[in-house]
């Protein structure tokens, strides 16, 4: 049956030829739905199915799907997430990445699950989303403007209020392709691991605009959803590791990080950085006038718009930051000064840049400066010394336009540092498949090192450990044993992209899972198992295991740089050492992962998933009998 009639979702999803301007609709089967959910579960088997090996990031059959999920726009707090899947530049495979906000509610209101972008336009493009209807517009004007600008230009445009419309798009960055530029909107929310930004600048499509239309989304269970949903939140509150996260927001992660030795301080050089309480949202917001800035149906209190009072940037106006953009433009490039690191947090958020690629790069630049590889000369007039935060600001702006040095570093660590040769390839922090982590020192924090190292989506895959007993795992686990890491992440390897799949921010879902599988029922009037829902995130890793293996990502690859798997010289991860372990480490991986010494799921896998089409694709010497998923 049309998934119109499954509850929970808005019933159709969009189309969107940009070569030639034409806008189709099509819709899902609610078997497909329910193997599959909708955000980064639908978004991958499109990605598969659509994008065969040949197909770079930039070519205009590379497809870029955004979606909701059943969850979306519904009674859950923070319900107006929406994914991204494409084949990004920085690794040359596939991308899921997210953003909170309100556009995935807002396309629901719409009337639209879901958008599948193709093709590439002649001329500059957005794409409007009102009243079930779609339609490209004139972009020309747009282009050039940064990503608070490109809003309010299309807000005004349209005779809409802010609040009437959400906006995602692409600044500076996305236009000139910059590999780790990002997909940003609502002023302040970001889809960026990978290079999101600059698929859709290859493309030609400056924004999508979502208006918070009057259509409404239909549940089974209105009443045990509701239950659930204050059931969930409070939950989330309540719980002892939540640090005030749901009240102050991320930033109070900072000194636990430092505590824990798993901070970036200075491009791994050292762990030691005592200056993390002014960062602190209880802190910061004492002499920061405040607006609450929350996203879509969300309760909690740790998003902000915010103003500089004082200072040389006094009257600047951005959002607070959250965790990883303090660490990025904090303790990583040794910014002791929390308004020059909200300066920047909001600028590479404006100019449609990634902060942890970004921060990454900036902390590498100055390393290379500090060892004379980088001079003054080369970087254009700038004195890259560790703490400038000034030179760090006009930095973004050159790799946002490619102007001199940026142009090289709008390639990303891994490019730049293999580029620069000598020894700078030996003080970049990257995955071998050429993308970096997140804001944090993984030397003090193995199971993220190994869960990005083996991603194959660009980011984190397995997730935050967050209440891993109910996979039959101690919380209490030996966080350096690489068996136990291996045995941790490969148990839960499945339950972060569920969530990615439902349209609820994680932050409103850091409950137990089986919690989760009863709302999404509640919604869809399915009887999805917890077991289930393992099983449909645990297919979507080895699907995209096998898009990567046919797009030529190799086993290799599955590592850490020289600096990124080397060993902490200070702090509390002092003289540890991951790097001794790696080989040890991917073995075991590849076998509770049920994939062979080359990387690739066997068969045996790929079949008890029903993905017989990825058997064909990795053996095609071996028949298969199983019908297709």
């Amino acid at each position: 049956m049309s998934n119109s009639t499954v509850p929970g979702y808005a019933g159709k999803f969009l189309r969107v030829d940009l070569t030639s301007e034409r806008i189709t609709e099509e819709t899902f089967d609610e078997a497909t739905l329910r193997q599959w959910v909708g955000g980064a579960g639908i978004g991958a088997r499109i990605l598969y199915e659509e994008v065969p090996p040949g197909v770079e990031w930039s070519d205009p059959a590379n497809r870029i799907i955004i979606a909701s999920g059943p969850l979306a726009a519904t009674r859950l707090a923070g319900s107006g997430t929406y994914s991204v899947a494409t084949k990004g530049p920085l690794t040359n495979g596939a991308v899921l990445s997210q953003a909170n906000g309100f556009f995935g509610a807002f396309l629901k209101f719409s009337g639209f699950d879901g958008i599948i972008l193709q093709g590439a336009a002649s001329r500059w493009l957005y794409l409007h989303i009102h009243d079930g209807v779609a339609e490209l517009k004139d972009a020309g004007p747009l282009v050039g403007q940064d990503t608070w600008q490109m809003q309010d230009s299309i807000t005004t445009a349209l005779g809409k209020k802010e609040s009437d419309v959400s906006v995602v798009g692409i600044g500076p960055a996305g236009e000139n392709l910059v590999k780790f530029a990002a997909i940003a909107g609502d002023k302040g929310h970001v889809a960026g691991h990978n290079g999101t930004g600059a698929v859709l600048g290859s493309k030609k499509l400056k924004a999508i605009v979502a208006e918070r239309g009057k259509a409404r989304v239909v549940v089974k269970d209105s009443k045990r959803l509701a239950e659930l949903a204050k059931e969930i939140i409070e939950f989330c509150r309540d719980q002892p590791d939540a640090i005030g996260l749901y009240e102050w927001g991320t930033s109070m992660v900072l000194s636990p990080a430092h505590a824990g030795g798993w901070l970036p301080v200075k491009n791994y050089t050292t762990n030691l950085f005592p200056y993390t309480e002014p960062f602190m949202g209880e802190n910061f917001r004492k002499t920061h006038p405040i607006k609450r800035n929350p996203c879509w149906a969300c309760p909690t209190t740790h998003l902000h718009m915010m103003e500089i009072t004082e200072g040389p940037h006094k009257g600047f106006v951005g959002e607070e930051p959250e965790y990883e953009q303090w660490a990025a433009w904090g303790p990583q490039i040794g910014v002791t000064d929390p308004d020059m690191a909200f300066v920047l947090s909001n600028t590479v958020d404006r100019l449609g840049i990634e902060t942890n690629e970004a921060g990454w790069v900036a902390g590498f630049v100055m390393e290379c400066y500090e060892k004379g590889i980088l001079t003054k000369e080369d970087l254009g007039g700038l004195e890259a010394t560790w703490g400038n935060g000034e030179a760090v600001l006009s930095l973004l702006h050159m790799i946002a336009r490619r102007e001199g040095i940026g142009d090289l570093l709008a390639e990303g660590v891994m490019r730049a540092a293999q580029k620069l040769g000598g020894n700078a390839p030996q003080m970049a922090i990257y995955t071998l498949k050429g993308t970096t982590p997140r804001g944090h020192d993984h030397r003090g924090r193995w199971s993220e090192m190994v869960d990005t190292s083996f991603s194959n989506t660009g980011t984190i895959e397995s997730g935050i450990p967050t209440y891993i007993d109910e996979f039959g795992v101690d919380p209490r686990f030996n966080a350096f044993d690489p068996d136990a890491v291996v045995d941790m992440q490969t148990r839960i390897k499945g339950r972060m992209v569920f969530i990615d799949s439902l349209g609820v921010c994680h932050f409103c879902l850091r409950c137990y899972l089986r919690t989760i599988v009863e709302a999404l029922n509640a919604a869809t009037g399915w009887d999805m198992t917890f077991d289930e829902a393992v099983t449909m995130g645990r297919k979507v890793v080895h699907l995209l295991r096998a898009f990567n293996l046919r797009h030529g990502i190799s086993p290799e690859m599955d590592a850490p740089s020289p600096r990124y798997g080397s060993t902490p010289v200070d702090g509390p991860a002092s003289g540890v050492a991951i790097g001794p372990h790696w080989a040890h480490i991917r073995a075991a991986y590849y076998e509770k992962m049920g994939w062979d010494a080359e990387g690739r799921p066997t068969p045996e896998t790929l079949g008890r998933y029903g993905l017989t089409q990825a058997i064909r694709d990795l053996y095609p010497e071996q028949p298969v009998s199983t019908s297709s998923s």
